[in-house]
């Protein structure tokens, strides 16, 4: 048994020496590169919680590349309106009517003075570069991930506050009134707030939904404070009396403006307004010294403004916002109109074309 036993040993392959003192250091080198993996795996996940905005949101399109067309659009928009608006020219509407220039022309058309497509143009141009900072096109330095996303949260909730304060007047104060570029706007602005947001987890929204009901206090505290300031301020003061005044009209009239002003009278359209008011004097220099006469004007405050002096009965009864207001058969608009817009609202046809021509090189 044992010589049978030794057979077997003599006959094994030799096995090579056991070198630990190599073998050990060869292994714990291994080890220590798995080691380093473990480290550096983390990092790809940090870079894509950075990048949450260039995930695909719809049609393969991040949320930032989405904000930046949806803005871009929209400044395209409000700089054509403010162009409009600072050259007092008429803007294209494919509704019929004029429902467009009625409203850009309206009170509510201005912002403590400040004209509102100029303020849409700067938010939808804010909007635009943030979005394309998030895109990592590093056009704003100093400007890291959380703050270009509070900002953009910040002027998305403005704008969609606004629109909707906006949409709230085009319905009341401004009823019958059609306005495409506002609907459009109302659009823009609430799409690029819930485009903003689809970038914030819920327990981020909890942190920041505070700051929004801030921000939608502030807009809507900023809108109501400045309409109200477009009443004057005489109107309120008992302190202080306005004596009634007239102011000259300057401008000649043409033959269209006489005309219009002849149609505007047969079908007992009528004009409101106040003495103080510059934009009621500015649309009588329209019409010109002879049509103006022509004109169903009716004076809110003919004793003038102050302690016991009041608005007319017929001005209080017609439920007005401002001044200059028109109606025309039932129809008002609020505002100083231009000429062509008010021959529309009146069912106004020249009978001469050259009348419309010489009124239209007149308001040029």
């Amino acid at each position: 048994m044992s010589i049978s036993s030794a057979l077997v040993i003599s006959r094994l392959p030799s096995l090579p020496p056991i070198r630990c003192s190599l073998a050990a250091p060869l292994r714990y080198k291994r080890s220590s590169v798995v080691s380093l993996r473990c480290w550096c795996g983390p990092s790809p996940k940090m870079d894509s919680d950075s990048g949450a905005s260039d995930k695909a949101f719809f049609l393969g399109l991040s949320t930032s590349s989405w904000c930046t067309g949806l803005g871009a659009v929209g400044f395209i928009e409000t700089a054509y309106l403010t162009y409009i608006k600072l050259s007092n020219s008429e803007a294209f509407c494919a509704v019929a009517g004029g429902g467009c220039n009625d409203v850009l022309n309206s009170d509510y058309s201005n912002v403590f003075g400040v004209p509102l497509p100029l303020i849409g143009m700067v938010s939808y141009g804010l909007v635009t570069l943030l979005s394309l900072q998030q895109s990592r096109s590093n056009l704003l330095n100093g400007f890291g991930e959380s703050d270009v996303r509070f900002l953009l949260l910040a002027i998305t909730t403005s704008m969609a506050t606004a629109s909707t304060y906006f949409l709230y007047l085009l319905g009341t104060k401004l009823s019958g009134t059609v306005c495409s570029y506002c609907l459009i706007s109302v659009f823009l602005s609430v799409s690029l707030l819930f485009i903003t947001l689809k970038d914030y987890a819920f327990e981020e929204i909890q942190k920041v939904v505070g700051v929004q009901f801030a921000i939608v206090a502030i807009v809507l505290a900023t809108l109501s404070n400045s309409y109200t300031m477009t009443m004057p301020k005489y109107l309120g003061s008992s302190d202080i009396t306005l004596e009634p005044y007239e102011t000259e009209i300057i401008e000649q009239s043409t033959p269209w403006t006489i005309a219009l002003a002849k149609h505007l009278h047969s079908i007992g359209a009528k004009m409101y307004g106040a003495f103080w008011c510059s934009h009621c004097q500015e649309q009588k220099q329209m019409f010109g010294r002879e049509a103006a006469k022509i004109l169903d004007y009716v004076e809110c405050f003919p004793d003038g403004v102050g302690k016991g002096r009041k608005m007319t009965t017929e001005c209080t009864l017609a439920g007005l916002e401002g001044f200059p207001t028109w109606i025309i058969k039932g129809k008002v608009l609020s505002g100083e109109q231009n000429l062509q817009a008010l021959a529309d609202a009146s069912g106004f046809v020249s009978q001469d074309s050259s009348y419309a021509l010489a009124s239209k090189q007149d308001q040029s």
